[in-house]
C-alpha cells in the first residue's frame, strides 16, 4: 500500500498543485494538519481516499488526533501541536507508547522528521508550503508492504 503523507500546507494551492501528480499513485492520503480544508481540495482533485486531522490554525470541529490500522501497523496522527513538537518529542512519545502505537505522523515545525525510537516510527513529512530551518518544500510517499515499510522525501 501506498501512502502520501503531507502537513503545514496553509491553503497553498500553489504547492499543493505540484505534489498532486505524485499522489495519484497512492492508495491513500495522510494530511497532519494546516489546514483541513487541503485535505477536501486534494480529495476533490484526486479522487483519493484521506484521513486528515486539524492542526492549530483551523478553527473547525474535527479531530485533532485519529488512531487506525492499516496493514497492521497501528498508526497515531496528529498534528503535534497539543503534544509541544517543537519542544521535543517526549510527550509524543509518551502518548504513543500509551497507544501502542507502531507509526506516529505529525506536523506543526515545518520540518521533516524521521526517526525510530523503542520500535516506533516517528515520522514529520515537513511543508510544502512553508518549509522552515533550512528544510525543502517536500513531503513523504510511505509504502508498507509485507511488514516491511519503505519511506522517500518527495521534493517539490
Amino acid at each position: 500500500m501506498r501512502i502520501g503523507i503531507l502537513s503545514d500546507t496553509h491553503r497553498m494551492e500553489t504547492y499543493i498543485d505540484k505534489a498532486i501528480p505524485y499522489l495519484y499513485s497512492c492508495d491513500l492520503i495522510i494530511h497532519a494538519g494546516d489546514n483541513f480544508a487541503d485535505s477536501k481540495y486534494i480529495h476533490k482533485i484526486t479522487n483519493k481516499d484521506i484521513i486528515a486531522v486539524k492542526g492549530n490554525c483551523d478553527f473547525i470541529d474535527v479531530e485533532e488526533e485519529i488512531v487506525f490500522e492499516i496493514q497492521g501497523k497501528t498508526i497515531f496522527l496528529c498534528h503535534g501541536d497539543i503534544y509541544s513538537v517543537k519542544y521535543g518529542l517526549d510527550k509524543i512519545e509518551e502518548k504513543a507508547k500509551e497507544l501502542e502505537a507502531d507509526i506516529v505522523i505529525f506536523g506543526h515545525t515545518h520540518v521533516p522528521l524521521r526517526i525510530e525510537k523503542d520500535n516506533i516510527l516517528y515520522l514529520n513529512p515537513g511543508s510544502i508550503s512553508l518549509p522552515r530551518e533550512g528544510s525543502n518544500r517536500q513531503f513523504i510517499l510511505m509504502d508498507i508492504e509485507d511488514d516491511k515499510i519503505s519511506l522517500e522525501e518527495v521534493i517539490i
